[in-house]
């Protein structure tokens, strides 16, 4: 049975998952789900590039003509088996190339492990000087015609304190996306790969290739984040370094198609991930290669090399001490009839089982124009997946409803969550939503109710009501904290579950009824459960979101009114007899006193 003929009967259901010695895990973009490659039938790798060749052949030859199905990898360092003139160091203890022969795999939904924080601690293999000095370096050979472009990269290292499956479930979780993870597992190491980059995948004839370059980090807001990806999709710099890859991949798909067929589909998509965007592109081509040939004209992708190839791994060579490993290799899986899916191995931790030894590479593309900073900022985004926690949470809305009026500034209620849905991608059924808070109101006394609105992942909502005290006890003590918050925290500008920064605060500072909390650059933001103003010569001030809050719905309608202005507030303007005013969508607009004893 073939990858096609996978087709799903009844909706896949999370299951706990093991993977032993010698099985793997790949996931499938086209069907949106895991492949449980299990009960391996054989283990076929290879220590020097002759045995490679006949590896390929061999694994082919039994998917093809036996209808096994193949999982398995490429190190960077097998490029010296499909071209001679390739530089590159001596392998490390990963064969050059490693496949398991198994009975069709498992269609699955992993249910994941609980997330954790990360234990280890990461080291560069070179400093910042030496960053430097090879970014200069790669110049001096940009500007000598020797390149125009070298993708130059360095290591993560550490000692790895937990399983390896936690370790992959953990970043794969933190990507916020699976499109080409894999895990494989054997005796020896293990491999945890985040990839979002394909290779190539393989439908009969059909070829096709995505390469991968140009990336900015995420904004915090949805217009910020939108800022963002629309500077990237015309960065001149970034287009200019992906179509050079483009202009390599296609010439590379030339050399095994049939003639006329390599085009490209799709030039500078942006992608969205958690914590970047990405820029891509699409060519596919008519072949009839095998996968030793299809190797041996792709191998390793453009992306992760530069342009000219052959001068440029040789720049590599000499630029980085060590070899990459499975890093900038390939990771994928194989199906009869002529079905192959590969990833471009970035994103990827490899793990020395005998003495607990992980390593992660981490690089980018340099052409004449980059600058050292902005290159080591893109890379410091790249390993961002080793060291966050996973964060589970759901989107929220707190809602008043009171028999005269409704749902007061339900639209700027809706128009938030939308928002926050958006650049979560979190589904949001409005209508379902909409209907159910109609309804519930059937249920109330004629007091007013605080609703709390909770949409999950997948996009299901519940709701929940509470009757209001008559009157409501406003929190009018608060205190400065004493901690910063960071203005780049994407979860301030978001109202979800996702509250520990705001428990915190309240931690430091328990006889205050609430908190008011400022930014890294002494700029006031907000309380833990509201906005703040302050009045000056007869108007509202209130601090911008770009200082780092949550825009509230009764902010917004004051701003909307023309009532409330915004401006920088500093901690230092709220002096002993400054006017202070909080607000939220439950409780409206009332006056508060920021006392000293509450520090």
């Amino acid at each position: 049975m073939s990858l096609l003929e996978f087709i799903l009967t009844t909706h896949l259901q999370p299951v706990s998952l093991t993977i032993r010695e010698n099985e793997s895990l790949l996931y499938d973009p086209k069907r949106q789900h895991w492949l449980h490659f299990q009960a391996p039938i054989a283990i076929k790798q290879a220590h020097t590039p002759q045995n490679l060749h006949t590896l390929l052949h061999d694994v082919e030859h039994l998917v093809e003509n036996e209808g096994y199905h193949a999982a398995g990898f490429v190190t960077y360092e097998a490029a010296k088996a499909f071209d001679e003139a390739f530089a590159v160091h001596p392998s490390t203890h990963l064969p050059l190339a490693w496949f398991g022969l198994y009975p069709p795999p498992t269609p699955c939904l992993p249910k994941w492990p609980a997330p954790s924080t990360p234990s280890t601690t990461w080291t560069p293999s070179i400093s910042r000087e030496h960053y430097d000095h090879a970014i200069q370096k790669v110049k001096a050979h940009i500007q000598a015609g020797d390149t125009y472009q070298v993708n130059y990269t360095f290591r993560m290292r550490s000692t790895l304190h937990e399983d390896p499956w936690h370790l992959f479930a953990r970043m794969i979780q933190s990507q916020g996306h699976e499109h080409y993870g894999a895990f494989i597992h054997t005796k020896e190491w293990a491999l945890c790969s985040a990839s979002p980059e394909m290779f190539f995948v393989r439908d009969g004839e059909t070829i096709h290739s995505e390469p991968m370059k140009g990336t900015v980090q995420r904004g915090t807001t949805l217009e910020d984040d939108r800022a963002h990806a629309d500077w990237l999709h015309h960065s001149e710099k970034n287009r200019a370094e992906n179509t050079m890859i483009v202009d390599m991949v296609r010439n590379d798909l030339t050399r095994i198609a049939e003639r006329g067929s390599v085009h490209a589909t799709r030039l500078f998509d942006i992608k969205k991930y958690a914590t970047l965007w990405q820029m891509t592109s699409l060519v596919e081509a008519k072949t009839q290669a095998s996968l030793h040939e299809i190797f041996r004209a792709l191998f390793p992708a453009a992306s992760i090399t530069g342009a000219p190839k052959i001068r440029t791994m040789e720049l590599i060579k000499d630029l980085e001490p060590s070899p990459r490993g499975i890093y900038t290799g390939a990771i994928g899986m194989l199906a009869p009839d002529k079905q192959a899916q590969f990833n471009v191995a970035i994103r990827t931790v490899s793990v020395d089982k005998t003495n607990k030894q992980a390593e992660y590479g981490v690089g980018g593309g340099i052409v004449w124009d980059s600058q050292d900073h902005a290159e080591f900022e893109e890379c410091q985004t790249k390993t961002r997946v080793l060291i966050q926690t996973p964060r589970t949470f759901s989107l929220l809305e707190t809602l008043l409803w009171t028999s005269g009026e409704g749902y007061p500034r339900l639209h700027f209620h809706l128009e938030r969550l939308q928002q926050s849905a958006t650049y979560f991608s979190y589904p949001l059924p409005l209508s379902a939503l909409t209907a159910q808070l109609k309804a519930l109101p059937q249920t109330f006394s004629q007091n007013p109710h605080k609703l709390r609105l909770l949409v999950a992942q997948d996009g299901s909502f519940h709701i929940e009501s509470t009757p209001l005290p008559s009157p409501q006890q406003h929190p009018r003590r608060i205190a400065l904290d004493t901690q910063p918050l960071h203005s780049d925290e994407t979860f301030l500008y978001h109202k979800t579950t996702q509250r520990d920064l705001y428990q915190q605060a309240r931690h430091r500072h328990p006889k205050a009824d609430d908190v008011l909390l400022y930014n890294e650059r002494g700029e006031v933001t907000e309380t833990t459960i509201a906005n703040i103003a302050i009045a000056q010569d007869g108007q509202l001030w209130t601090p911008p979101v770009s200082s780092g809050l949550l825009p509230g719905t009764y902010r917004a309608y004051l701003l909307d009114k023309g009532t409330l202005q915004e401006r920088v507030i500093r901690k230092d303007e709220l002096c002993d007899g400054a006017e202070i005013y909080l607000m939220n969508g439950v409780r409206g607009l009332w006056k508060a006193t920021l006392y000293k004893t509450a520090l």
